[in-house]
């Protein structure tokens, strides 16, 4: 199967060629030989699971096998998914599952926050899982720009004969070095996985004052109806909210997005929500969905948690700022992608553009990611191959300031299973779910025929320069 891969990997680098930017060659110019002559090993204690995978030289269309770490659902995930992220300190976290679990050395030794009983007074009585029910659980975690780390979980048709979801907020506040939580008792429908955003204070508002608000929405009705979410000042008590109506008619706004050169902190390489929250947070104060209205123009919520019409068209909805100001924003059509990057604050865009090659018929999940102070950008697709198995693909480009074009492209795991997102599945993997390291080094879901649920890898092998 490696060979195999090997194989594939070669081919399709050949057929990438030229795919990428405006029509030039995708592969940047080098006197040197493969990029992985420079790599090292940044973890030398040996993991109990590692793999090889398949890795292409972009720029010399030349392949070898580089070493990951591999982590199975016991590690966060659950039965379909894992929700990885990561935080300053270089912790791996994951809440695909029930609770959050995280890692502060590379994935050696992992701790877990399980919400303990507490009493009546403090927050919410412990509404627990009905015998049976566990490991039904799922959530969504993201580090704020105070440092403090965000996070829910919902525990899906647990009320008994009325069958009600559950609302975990779980908190770790920076300030006392804790976590805590509340349970939630909400008013409207949750139904399924969360996507969680922060929204960037000060906050003052009609439900309280704090550093930040914190947005969670349902993945089912965010897509399916545009309908609200829950929106906290506090990180552990939630009220509904409304989205605006496509058709605008809010109080427009001019805002400065151009935030280059600003030495923004650190927290703003790993304060990304996933990609379909369709937001991002901005660093003067509230947070962007781009290409929200109809028009194209983007809404802004503001930090007093009021919608307004930002006339800015942003070419996708799917869009980050990272530490250094720059813009990302990926577009998927068919099985190509573009990324655009903007370093004047959404006035001008750079493109590059991604082709799969003739063996991609279908996308089937994708995310992406920058970190400014690494000058790193990742793009991750799961594509459906026309010779039957889905494809996990990572592509590096490192230095994106200068050139756009990816430098590797690594096959995730064998590539020998097919899987399909959404309920009643045998085989699923329903979302991508990526993070980056201090290193650089690169966390991703992914799924092969060597476990029956998606799991995670954790690059070990970086470029020394």
């Amino acid at each position: 199967m490696r060979r195999n891969l090997l194989s594939l990997a070669l081919v399709v680098s050949m057929l990438l060629a030229g795919c990428f930017g405006d029509g030039s060659s995708m592969a940047k110019e080098t006197d040197s030989g493969p990029i992985w002559e420079n790599y090292e090993r940044v973890d030398n204690e040996a993991h109990e699971v590692e793999r090889m995978f398949t890795t292409v030289d972009l720029r010399t269309n030349t392949s070898t096998s580089t070493t990951w770490a591999v982590f199975d659902a016991t590690y966060g995930g659950n039965c379909c998914e894992h929700y990885l992220a990561t935080d300053i300190d270089g912790q791996i976290l994951n809440i695909g599952g029930e609770y959050p679990v995280f890692s502060e050395d590379r994935g050696h030794l992992w701790d877990t926050y399980i919400p303990p009983a507490l009493p009546d007074n403090q927050c919410r009585t412990f509404v627990p899982t009905n015998p049976g029910q566990e490991g039904l659980g799922e959530g969504s975690i993201v580090q704020a720009t105070n440092g403090d780390i965000i996070s829910m979980s919902w525990f899906p048709y647990v009320g008994g004969d009325l069958k009600l979801d559950k609302f975990y907020a779980l908190l770790y506040d920076e300030s006392e070095g804790e976590w805590t939580w509340c349970y939630n008792r909400i008013t409207e429908p949750f139904y399924d996985r969360s996507w969680q955003v922060e929204v960037v204070g000060p906050i003052s508002s009609s439900i309280g004052n704090g550093d930040w608000a914190s947005i969670v929405v349902s993945n089912f009705w965010h897509q399916t109806q545009n309908a609200g979410g829950q929106i906290s000042v506090d990180g552990l008590n939630y009220y509904p909210f409304q989205f605006p109506g496509r058709d605008g008619g809010d109080p427009s706004i001019e805002l400065d997005l151009d935030f280059t050169g600003a030495d923004l902190p650190a927290y703003w390489d790993v304060n990304k929500p996933h990609k379909e929250m369709r937001a991002f947070p901005l660093p003067s104060g509230g947070l962007i969905f781009p290409s929200y209205y109809n028009n194209g123009n983007a809404a802004y919520m503001d930090t007093t948690l009021s919608w307004n019409e930002l006339e800015v068209q942003f070419p996708s909805e799917y869009c980050q700022i990272d530490r250094v100001g720059t813009i990302h924003c990926v577009v998927n059509s068919g099985t190509a992608f573009t990324h655009y990057m903007s370093m004047d604050g959404a006035v001008s865009w750079s493109e590059q553009n991604y082709t799969l090659g003739e063996t991609a018929s279908q996308i089937e999940e994708w995310e992406f990611q920058a970190n400014g102070e690494l000058d790193l950008f990742i793009l991750n697709v799961r594509y459906q191959s026309t010779e039957g198995p889905d494809v996990d693909t990572v592509y590096h480009v490192r230095g994106y300031s200068e050139d756009m074009s990816p430098d590797t492209l690594t096959y995730i795991g064998l590539g020998d299973l097919d899987s399909t997102s959404g309920a009643g599945n045998d085989i699923r993997f329903d979302f991508a779910s990526l993070g980056i390291l201090n290193d650089g080094g690169v966390i991703v879901a992914y799924h092969d025929s060597t476990d029956p649920d998606p799991l995670f890898a954790v690059e070990l092998e970086l470029p020394t320069a």
